[in-house]
């Protein structure tokens, strides 16, 4: 590697320290709400990937079934998710998230939003939110491709 060429160890070490604390950060915020990481975490998969079986969900979140099971019952006793049995396989229950658990999740991000606006209004100079609006779609293609 030439020294003008960029060390891209060195450049990894730094993105996964920096990205890492920015998402301990924010899973550590106290943002109020209802809903545990393992909550919100089933219900953003059901949003993503649209319905589920609940051992499809815990090999995704790579959690136990037991796990995912308590975490499902949870959000099912609140209202969040709704269980229906799988029409091509009536021995199959598809999950689905609910509209109040749809708005739950939205307002949990919501919340994480505004704790990040918050903090680049507070702390960051017109050049560097410019530098921060240039890297997150190479953040985002960076992720694509880990």
């Amino acid at each position: 590697m030439s020294s003008d060429e960029p060390d891209t160890r060195q450049i990894a070490v730094a993105l996964r320290l920096s990205v890492g604390l920015l998402v301990r950060r924010l899973r550590q915020a106290h943002l109020g709400g209802e809903l545990t990481m393992p909550e919100s975490a089933a219900l953003a998969r059901l949003d993503r990937g649209g319905p589920a079986t609940a051992a499809a969900l815990a090999r995704l979140e790579q959690i136990s079934p037991q796990a995912m099971g308590a975490t499902l019952g949870a959000l099912e006793a609140r209202g969040l998710v709704e269980r229906r049995r799988d029409p091509a396989d009536g021995r199959q229950v598809i999950l689905s998230p609910t509209e109040p658990g749809l708005a739950a999740l939205r307002s949990r991000r919501d919340a994480r939003t505004e704790l990040l606006a918050e903090a680049l209004s507070a702390g960051f100079t017109g050049a560097e939110l410019d530098q921060l609006a240039a890297a997150a779609p190479l953040l985002e293609r960076l992720a694509e491709r880990v």
